[in-house]
Protein backbone atom coordinates (compact mmCIF):
# COMPACT_ATOMS: atom_id res chain seq x y z
CA UNK A 1 0.00 0.00 0.00
CA UNK A 2 1.59 3.34 -0.97
CA UNK A 3 -0.31 6.01 0.86
CA UNK A 4 -4.20 6.51 2.29
CA UNK A 5 -5.73 8.03 -0.44
CA UNK A 6 -8.82 9.51 1.56
CA UNK A 7 -11.28 9.04 4.27
CA UNK A 8 -14.61 8.55 3.43
CA UNK A 9 -17.34 10.39 5.70
CA UNK A 10 -21.39 9.34 5.87
CA UNK A 11 -23.33 12.32 5.84
CA UNK A 12 -27.32 12.49 5.94
CA UNK A 13 -27.35 15.67 3.41
CA UNK A 14 -24.69 17.19 1.08
CA UNK A 15 -26.64 20.22 1.75
CA UNK A 16 -25.36 21.27 5.17
CA UNK A 17 -22.28 18.79 5.11
CA UNK A 18 -20.25 20.69 2.25
CA UNK A 19 -20.56 24.37 3.31
CA UNK A 20 -19.82 22.31 6.50
CA UNK A 21 -16.57 21.14 5.10
CA UNK A 22 -15.87 23.51 3.12
CA UNK A 23 -15.72 26.30 6.26
CA UNK A 24 -13.49 23.49 8.28
CA UNK A 25 -11.13 22.63 5.61
CA UNK A 26 -10.89 26.80 4.02
CA UNK A 27 -11.16 24.60 0.84
CA UNK A 28 -13.80 24.00 -1.56
CA UNK A 29 -15.44 20.94 -2.94
CA UNK A 30 -13.79 20.26 -6.15
CA UNK A 31 -15.43 17.28 -7.21
CA UNK A 32 -19.30 15.68 -6.78
CA UNK A 33 -20.37 12.26 -8.36
CA UNK A 34 -23.06 9.58 -8.00
CA UNK A 35 -21.96 5.99 -8.05
CA UNK A 36 -25.31 4.64 -9.23
CA UNK A 37 -24.12 1.11 -9.34
CA UNK A 38 -23.78 1.92 -4.99
CA UNK A 39 -26.46 4.44 -4.14
CA UNK A 40 -24.25 6.63 -3.14
CA UNK A 41 -23.12 10.57 -4.41
CA UNK A 42 -19.74 11.23 -3.35
CA UNK A 43 -18.54 14.80 -2.46
CA UNK A 44 -14.27 15.05 -2.50
CA UNK A 45 -12.10 17.68 -0.94
CA UNK A 46 -8.35 18.45 -1.35
CA UNK A 47 -6.47 19.31 2.18
CA UNK A 48 -2.54 19.80 1.26
CA UNK A 49 -1.96 16.41 0.84
CA UNK A 50 -4.80 15.12 2.30
CA UNK A 51 -8.65 14.38 0.98
CA UNK A 52 -11.89 13.72 2.03
CA UNK A 53 -14.96 11.92 0.46
CA UNK A 54 -18.38 12.54 2.08
CA UNK A 55 -20.69 10.06 1.09
CA UNK A 56 -25.06 10.70 0.53
CA UNK A 57 -26.98 7.81 0.13
CA UNK A 58 -29.02 7.99 -2.66
CA UNK A 59 -31.15 4.59 -2.62
CA UNK A 60 -32.48 3.46 0.89
CA UNK A 61 -30.69 0.06 0.51
CA UNK A 62 -27.54 1.44 0.03
CA UNK A 63 -24.88 0.49 2.30
CA UNK A 64 -24.13 4.23 2.71
CA UNK A 65 -28.16 4.49 4.14
CA UNK A 66 -27.60 1.27 5.70
CA UNK A 67 -25.09 2.47 7.52
CA UNK A 68 -26.08 5.90 8.80
CA UNK A 69 -29.40 4.32 9.88
CA UNK A 70 -27.24 1.66 12.10
CA UNK A 71 -24.20 4.12 13.00
CA UNK A 72 -25.26 7.58 12.16
CA UNK A 73 -22.92 10.11 10.23
CA UNK A 74 -19.35 9.79 10.73
CA UNK A 75 -15.75 7.98 9.70
CA UNK A 76 -17.24 5.55 7.27
CA UNK A 77 -13.75 4.19 6.08
CA UNK A 78 -10.45 4.68 5.21
CA UNK A 79 -8.93 4.17 1.63
CA UNK A 80 -4.96 3.09 0.38
CA UNK A 81 -4.05 3.88 -2.49
CA UNK A 82 -2.46 0.96 -4.02
CA UNK A 83 -0.38 0.08 -7.66
CA UNK A 84 -2.18 -3.35 -8.33
CA UNK A 85 -5.21 -3.59 -6.69
CA UNK A 86 -5.58 -7.39 -8.31
CA UNK A 87 -2.00 -8.27 -6.90
CA UNK A 88 -3.16 -6.60 -3.50
CA UNK A 89 -6.00 -8.29 -3.50
CA UNK A 90 -4.35 -11.61 -3.54
CA UNK A 91 -1.90 -10.53 -1.23
CA UNK A 92 -4.18 -9.60 1.26
CA UNK A 93 -6.14 -12.92 0.53
CA UNK A 94 -3.12 -14.97 1.32
CA UNK A 95 -2.47 -12.73 4.55
CA UNK A 96 -6.15 -14.44 5.94
CA UNK A 97 -8.20 -10.59 5.17
CA UNK A 98 -11.43 -11.19 3.81
CA UNK A 99 -12.32 -9.12 0.88
CA UNK A 100 -16.06 -8.16 0.11
CA UNK A 101 -15.53 -7.66 -3.60
CA UNK A 102 -12.94 -9.69 -5.14
CA UNK A 103 -12.94 -8.21 -8.59
CA UNK A 104 -12.61 -4.94 -8.17
CA UNK A 105 -14.81 -2.24 -9.37
CA UNK A 106 -15.44 0.99 -10.53
CA UNK A 107 -15.34 3.75 -7.73
CA UNK A 108 -15.82 7.25 -7.65
CA UNK A 109 -12.64 9.32 -8.95
CA UNK A 110 -11.63 7.61 -11.71
CA UNK A 111 -10.78 4.67 -9.05
CA UNK A 112 -10.99 1.05 -9.56
CA UNK A 113 -12.06 -0.24 -6.12
CA UNK A 114 -12.38 -3.15 -3.56
CA UNK A 115 -13.34 -3.25 0.19
CA UNK A 116 -11.73 -5.35 3.42
CA UNK A 117 -14.22 -6.66 6.09
CA UNK A 118 -14.15 -4.56 8.97
CA UNK A 119 -14.18 -7.73 10.99
CA UNK A 120 -10.61 -8.66 10.04
CA UNK A 121 -9.25 -4.95 10.40
CA UNK A 122 -10.35 -4.23 13.91
CA UNK A 123 -13.55 -2.48 12.90
CA UNK A 124 -12.52 -0.61 10.08
CA UNK A 125 -14.07 -0.73 7.00
CA UNK A 126 -10.59 -0.51 4.57
CA UNK A 127 -11.11 0.63 0.76
CA UNK A 128 -8.17 -0.57 -1.77
CA UNK A 129 -8.03 2.27 -4.74
CA UNK A 130 -5.87 2.08 -7.90
CA UNK A 131 -5.93 5.14 -10.39
CA UNK A 132 -7.60 3.84 -13.70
Amino acid sequence: MNKIEHIGIAVKSFETSIPLFEALLNTPCYKTEEVESEGVKTAFFQNGPNKIELLEATNPDSPIAKFLEKKGEGIHHIAFDVTDIVAEIARLKAEGFTVLNETPKKGADNKLVAFLHPKGTNGVLVELTQEV
